[in-house]
């Protein structure tokens, strides 16, 4: 059971007498895969992609050298998440330099030391992991706030339907279109150079394409019969007035959303030969964005139940656009609209399933209820920018401190110093595993490492501070000083490492 939590090593070079040294030296940590060229090594890291810590790659092989591993590993963007330490008797500066090009962590020159090569190994699966931790905290913070502003704009988007007389499906169709049309469009024309984050932002923006109608009277968009020529001229302005409001919010009038939310409500009524409106563009003057919404736009409103029409079959509706039975479309987005529209189907559906139980609400009580669900992540986004706030506070607190700041994190193993300590002391402000760190030793010495490392030993959850005298090392000489601490989270389980961390002042006698 011990060995299966043990990490992974994975070991490849064509020399077992190699990989049997590496075995005998790293064995009582880490499991340790086995290759013996490059070829056999790119399977092993298939199957255990998830689970390798790190590859220790040798250069010359048969079948698959070093570098043919290096160009895989890049190709499929294994690099970033599996460091790579190359292990190699290779001394010429270019063979180095393009291995690290190519993304390699370290480089270990044959013969080496036992115990160095066992330290690299370990601080670079420390590094790595700490890496992890911060992309993943990245990642939340970025998913927190794209689910606060979805839920902006969905609410907001709602309140138009809502009052549209139409279920709220719509907004949900409309950026499900326009996402899967923009992404077959962008893999047609990769010259386009669309990325992901601008798709996802014209999918959120397409659900403000009628936030105009705001302004329209009811009488007038839940008219059952024909409108007159009065009453359609009315309606067409709610493109200008969405435009118009959206362009008043002067505050993010910079944002990429309301870049393209401006252009899609404005202009996703004007057609490819110029008989739209509000401002007869034509062709290529039409945002992609907001040519994109137009056919969503066309193809939903045709397959829905209106209150002056019923719904037309799928096929029905996509012939219809096709043949431009509702106003010229750009011939390369009809080709990409008859690209997704044996899926699209299938794709609305499925939506539609989903929301079933929303669509049955009382619209006041769905608005409620989203609109608490925005108060909740405002909630959580105001006390996360308060922490971020009070960190931010400390930290320049600190900074105009005389003396020596410090916190000391047992597991994983990292020292801290306040900038103005840096500067002080003449080492970095971040030091991974400081226990073992010679710039550590050699500024602070035995008694001071000492006592971090008993401190445990002698704390309470009534007694979460101690002090103790020893030596420091600064530029420009030792001196005699006072180390004033606190342990941080003395909570009846002093063997948590997980959480145990030091904080201290340094003070010159």
């Amino acid at each position: 059971m011990e060995l299966v939590n043990k990490p992974k090593i994975l070991v490849i070079d064509d020399s077992a007498m190699n990989r049997l040294l590496f075995k005998e030296i790293l064995s009582d940590k880490y499991i340790i895969l086995e290759a013996e060229n490059g070829l056999e090594a790119i399977k092993i890291l298939e199957q255990n992609l998830r689970e390798v810590q790190v590859v220790l790659l040798d250069i010359v092989m048969p079948i698959m050298d070093g570098f043919g591993v290096l160009y895989y590993m890049n190709k499929y963007n294994i690099i970033g998440e599996v460091p790579v330490i190359m292990i190699s008797s290779e001394q010429n500066p270019e063979v180095v330099r393009s291995c690290y090009e190519l993304g390699v962590t370290d480089f270990i020159n044959r013969p080496f030391d036992f115990e160095v090569v066992k330290k690299r190994v370990s601080n670079t699966i420390l590094l790595y992991a700490k890496q992890r931790k911060l992309s993943e905290i990245i990642a939340d913070q970025i998913r927190d706030s794209e689910r606060t502003q979805n839920l902006m704009v969905s609410i907001l988007s709602h309140i138009v339907e809502f009052r549209n007389g139409e279920s709220g499906l719509h907004v949900l169709h409309i950026s499900k279109i326009t996402k899967l049309l923009l992404e077959e469009y962008s893999r047609r024309n990769p010259q386009l150079k669309l990325t992901k984050e601008d798709i996802t932002l014209i999918s959120q923006a397409a659900t403000l394409h009628d936030i105009g109608k705001i302004v329209i009277p009811d009488s007038i968009l839940n008219k059952p019969g024909k409108l007159t020529d009065e009453e359609y001229n009315i309606v067409k302005t709610h493109s200008r007035v969405g435009a118009d409001m959206l362009q008043d919010l002067v505050t993010y009038k910079d944002e990429p959303l309301m870049k393209y939310a401006y252009e899609i409500c404005r202009w996703h009524h004007e057609r490819w030969d110029g008989g739209g409106y509000p401002d007869g563009l034509q062709g290529e003057e039409i945002p992609l964005s907001a040519q994109i919404v137009s056919i969503a736009d066309v193809y939903d409103a045709l397959i829905s139940v209106r209150c002056y029409k019923d719904a037309y079959p799928h096929e029905e509706a996509v012939k219809i656009i096709i043949e431009n039975k509702c106003g010229k479309f750009n011939p390369g987005l009809l080709d990409s609209f008859l690209g997704i529209s044996n899926s699209l189907q299938k794709e609305l559906e499925d939506i539609n399933v989903k929301e079933a139980s929303i669509i049955k609400r009382d619209p006041k009580e769905f608005l409620k209820e989203e609109l608490s669900k925005f108060e909740d992540d405002i909630n959580y986004s105001r006390n996360l920018n308060i922490l971020n706030l009070e960190k931010g506070k400390v930290e320049f607190l600190l900074d105009q401190i005389d003396d020596v700041c410090f916190s000391y994190r047992v597991e994983p193993s990292l020292f801290s110093l306040s900038k103005n300590g840096s500067k002080l002391l003449g080492i970095n402000e971040v030091t991974i595993d400081p226990i073992n760190s010679e710039s550590i030793k050699e500024v602070f010495g035995k008694t001071f490492i000492n006592n971090l490392i008993n401190s445990k030993n002698i704390l309470t959850q009534t007694n979460n501070n101690f002090s103790f005298k020893c030596e420091i090392k600064y530029k420009e000489g030792k001196k005699k000083c006072l180390i004033d601490c606190r342990a941080l989270n003395i909570d009846g389980n002093k063997n948590d490492n997980n959480f145990f961390t030091i904080v201290g002042i340094i003070k010159i006698l």
